[in-house]
Formats: structure tokens, C-alpha cells, sequence
């Protein structure tokens, strides 16, 4: 019997230390200003969800039912040599790094590429790219779509970004093309309209 009891006590154990921490979530109240990665000012119009987990330094996460049904994701002030990603297979397949003498039109490239690398996927089509005033300055908005390698489901996104200096400042949101994103593109493109710097 008692070594059964430390058999499962073992386990007990194991299984605490393999378990990773899940993300919290705190309620981010429509229309109270908040500030998104440490730097974008947004006033959302609906209530959100904000994940404590940072992908990177500089982002963070919002949804509204759950990220794979609807994802905002927020990057404030990224530098040159940095990625929009966390770079998990540095050695295989490496994350784009910003570049210093990025432009406006290449920021959906760049979007593109980091996605592409990070989801491993080949389906990623940008369906349209338009200048856009973002956060007060000079910016970009696109549309895109894209299926993960070896799924059916089709996502839709949008992202809005600008370059401060050598900075970038990008929302993007991604839902399911199923119901999801028409329904939920309007309260992400008002908290993209709202974005101040």
C-alpha cells in the first residue's frame, strides 16, 4: 500500500512539473481606454478578453470567444532585428526580423512571411492592401486569408499597421471565415480607428 501511495504521489508529481501555466484572462470593459503592448492607446466597444501570456515583449492578445475563433493581436514598438513572432525554431526555420529601412508597402510582406513560417503553412494570400491613417500617422491595412497545412478551415484577418522612426505598430485580427469574422470584423476594425500612440 505504501507503495502504491508513493507511486501516485510520484505521479502526482511529474504531472505538475510537465504541466505548463495556463494563460489568465482579464476583462478588458468596453469603452475604457486601454493600453495594448505597453504602447497602443485603444478604446475598445465591446467588452474583451486580455491574455496575461505575451507571445512576445511587445504584444499581446485579445478575443472575444477564445483566439481561434476571434484573435487580436497587438505589437507596440518593434525595433529592427526583432520578430513579430516568438522565433521557436531559430535553427530550421528562422522568423523574419524587422528590417531598419522597412517601408509601409513591405509591412504586409513582412506580416505574410511570419506567419507563413510561423503556422509552417504554404496557403497565405493577401486579398487586398490599402494606405491607411493608423494610431495618427501615415499606415497600411490589409486583408488576407489562409488555411493551416493539412486543415480545411479557412481564416480571415486584417491588420492595421504604421512605422514610427523604425518602429512598427500592428493590430491584426483573425477569425474563422465561417461566421466568426463578418460578425466580429466590425469591433476589431473600431478598436483599429480608435488606436493613439
Amino acid at each position: 500500500m505504501k507503495r502504491i501511495c508513493r507511486l501516485i504521489a510520484a505521479v502526482a508529481l511529474l504531472t505538475a512539473v510537465a504541466t505548463p501555466a495556463f494563460a489568465g484572462w482579464k476583462l478588458v470593459p468596453k469603452g475604457v481606454p486601454a493600453l495594448a503592448a505597453g504602447g497602443l492607446k485603444v478604446t475598445p466597444s465591446d467588452d474583451w478578453n486580455r491574455s496575461s501570456s505575451r507571445p512576445i515583449k511587445k504584444s499581446e492578445v485579445w478575443t472575444l470567444d477564445g483566439a481561434t475563433l476571434n484573435e487580436l493581436y497587438f505589437v507596440s514598438g518593434l525595433v529592427p532585428g526583432e520578430t513579430l513572432f516568438k522565433d521557436a525554431n531559430k535553427k530550421e526555420r528562422p522568423l523574419p526580423k524587422l528590417r531598419a529601412s522597412m517601408d509601409l508597402t513591405e509591412i504586409p510582406e513582412f506580416f505574410e512571411s511570419s506567419q507563413r513560417v510561423a503556422l509552417n503553412t504554404s496557403v497565405f494570400e493577401i486579398t487586398g492592401v490599402e494606405p491607411y491613417k493608423f494610431a495618427g500617422k501615415p499606415g497600411v491595412r490589409f486583408c488576407f486569408q489562409y488555411a493551416v497545412q493539412g486543415a480545411t478551415l479557412i481564416r480571415e484577418g486584417e491588420v492595421a499597421a504604421t512605422l514610427v522612426g523604425d518602429k512598427l505598430y500592428l493590430i491584426s485580427f483573425i477569425a474563422p471565415s465561417i461566421h466568426y469574422f463578418d460578425r466580429d470584423r466590425p469591433k476589431a476594425e473600431a478598436i483599429m480607428a480608435s488606436a493613439a500612440l
